[in-house]
């Protein structure tokens, strides 16, 4: 599983780093830095929900 970020739409509101904080995080600059999912299907729906709550659609899940 892969996170995909369109950095074009991003306006880094950070509603996924209150879902998924340990999978996205807003550094000093307000740009969002995603960790990368290695092992993470028992997290999916946490995910699921985090990508869902972008309101620009900025974020995407890829198998």
């Amino acid at each position: 599983m892969r996170i995909d970020v369109d950095r074009d739409q991003c306006e880094a509101n950070g509603l996924c780093v209150n879902v998924a904080p340990d999978y996205f995080e807003l550094d000093d600059d307000d740009e969002l830095l995603v960790k990368q999912p290695e092992d993470a299907e028992a997290d999916r729906p946490r995910l699921v929900q985090a990508v869902a709550s972008c309101p620009k659609v900025a974020l995407a899940l890829r198998d």
